[in-house]
This record gives C-alpha cells, sequence and structure tokens, in this order.
C-alpha cells in the first residue's frame, strides 16, 4: 500500500474509521477484560464476529501460518494487505500485529503507521524487538523513541488510531520484569494508549504490572494462566489470544489428517458438522457454506 493510497480515502470512510477507533478505546474502560480474539483470515474474523466479540486483532505467527512460514517472515505489505482483509471482513474495530513496524528506526516504524491507518485499521501494536538476523531487544532509549515516533504518526490526523506498545523482553530471553514495567512506563509517557508485555503470566506480577502504568494493559492468554476472571480483578483490560486460535485450528486438521491416515476412519467428520454450522450462519451473508 503507497502513501497515495491512504490519501485517497473518501471523508466519509475516515469518518467510520475514526468511530471505530474511538470505540475500540472506550472499550479499554469496561467493566470487564476487553477479550480480543486473533483471527487469521476473513473467514476466521467474520467467525469471531459472529460470535460476539466486540474487537479482534490479527496476528503476525497465525497469518504466516497461512503462508506456509514461520512467525517472523511476512513482508510490510503482505501484513498491510492481510490486515486491510480483516478489516474488510467485519465492522468490528481492528488492530493488527505489525511486529517491530517492519523497521529500526523512529522515522521508518512513523512510515509503517501511516500505511496502516490507511488500511481502515482501528489500531496496531509495535515491538521493541527487531527482525534482522541479529535480532535483539532495542536499547531502551531508542525503543522510546520508537514508540513516540510511532504515536505521533497514529494521533496527528482525524482518527486516533489506537497504539498499544509491546515490551518483548519476557519472550525474548531476558525474564527482568524491572526492565519491562520501567520500559512500559517510558512507552506510556512516549505517546502509548495500550501497553502489553507478551509472556506476563504470574499474577503477581501482572499486579505490579498494572500499578506501575497509568494505562490499559493486554495480557495474551497463556496455558496455565490466570482465568479472565483473575485477569480482570487484578486490573488488566484487555486479552488476546495471538496465534492460538490459528494453531488450535491447525490442530484439528493435524488430528483429523492422521485419523484419516493412519485409521481408514472418518470421526472427525462429526467434529467438522459443529465447524459448517457456524460457517453457515456467520456466512450466511455471502453464500451459504459447503458441504
Amino acid at each position: 500500500m503507497t502513501d497515495a493510497a491512504v490519501g485517497a480515502e473518501t471523508g466519509e470512510t475516515r469518518s467510520g474509521q475514526a468511530d471505530r477507533a474511538a470505540r475500540f478505546l472506550s472499550l479499554h474502560g469496561g467493566p470487564d477484560p476487553l477479550l480480543m480474539p486473533n483471527p487469521w483470515d476473513p473467514g476466521s474474523a467474520r467467525l469471531l464476529d459472529w460470535l460476539g466479540f466486540e474487537a479482534l486483532a490479527t496476528t503476525s505467527s497465525g497469518f504466516a501460518s497461512t503462508l506456509g512460514r514461520l512467525d517472523g517472515s511476512v513482508s510490510r505489505e503482505e501484513a498491510l494487505a492481510h490486515a486491510a482483509s480483516i478489516v474488510a471482513a467485519t465492522d468490528r474495530p481492528v488492530s493488527a500485529d505489525l511486529e517491530n513496524c517492519f523497521a529500526d528506526d523512529p522515522a521508518g516504524v512513523a512510515a509503517t503507521i501511516r500505511l496502516a491507518i490507511g488500511t481502515g485499521l482501528a489500531g496496531c501494536s509495535v515491538e521493541d524487538f527487531g527482525r534482522r538476523p541479529d535480532a535483539r531487544i532495542y536499547d531502551a532509549g531508542l525503543a522510546a523513541e520508537r514508540v513516540a515516533a510511532a504515536a505521533e504518526a497514529a494521533h496527528a490526523g482525524p482518527v486516533h488510531f489506537v497504539l498499544t506498545a509491546r515490551a518483548e523482553n519476557l519472550i525474548r530471553g531476558r525474564p527482568d520484569l524491572a526492565d519491562t514495567i520501567a520500559r512500559l512506563q517510558a512507552y506510556q509517557e512516549a505517546g502509548a494508549d495500550v501497553l502489553f508485555a507478551p509472556g506476563l503470566q504470574d499474577l503477581e506480577q501482572v499486579r505490579q504490572v498494572v500499578a506501575s502504568v497509568d494505562r490499559p494493559v493486554n495480557v495474551l492468554a497463556g496455558l496455565g494462566g490466570p482465568t479472565v476472571a483473575e485477569l480482570g480483578q487484578a486490573g488488566v483490560r484487555r486479552i488476546s489470544v495471538g496465534g492460538a486460535f490459528a494453531f488450535a485450528a491447525l490442530a484439528g486438521v493435524v488430528d483429523a489428517a492422521r485419523e484419516l491416515r493412519d485409521q481408514g476412519t472418518y470421526g472427525f467428520r462429526q467434529r467438522s458438522q459443529v465447524g459448517l454450522a457456524a460457517a453457515r450462519e456467520a456466512f450466511a451473508e455471502t453464500g451459504e457454506a459447503g458441504s
């Protein structure tokens, strides 16, 4: 997507986007945490919309899997086109997982944010971990500058684009909670709307993070981690699932394929009826799913 494409939007389209972005931000102030699942294609987005989730977010790992790739191997152009396809599939606010915004320098981050706004998204995230072969956590000063540049671009126009700043060290071999908190505080001061530290699972640590910042905190749902109710009581305002739903779907394919290959039976057909029934209802406006 080019800068020209960003400028080609109509006022009506931008107004609708501004409404979705405002609604997205307001959803972080409800009585319970915003449950924000991560679709991996337009069909899963429509399904999650039909199930009643109020906001959605893309998943870099889930999208990469649809291309037969691992996380971190998608280009900026591919990620933005994918985000646009998710936006087109639903009226819900959509936030995009844009990894490190495909740039190490603040100017490059800001350029990605401007392009992301042009897709109709309500928001996106920016990580403090690089994508190059020698990928590393950015120096704290540079990381804050990158968030400041992203926030300036996100909030400069008629759409208050909701910026989520991610501190990645807990999942990148640097389990230093003090550093995580310091980074999130710096990102808050740099203008981030929401703060996120993937890998934060211990409930007491969650409480420490929430108490240390004045912005809504997102927690990634983890196996064996605190429940939605527990996270809500700890002050968490948003819960996402990352690529978990996408890989749960792939696990279903693996189980069905192994049954067919190894047992020669078709028990998977019973489970598939649940998905077929859901698809027929969720996709009714675009034509009934086949059998």
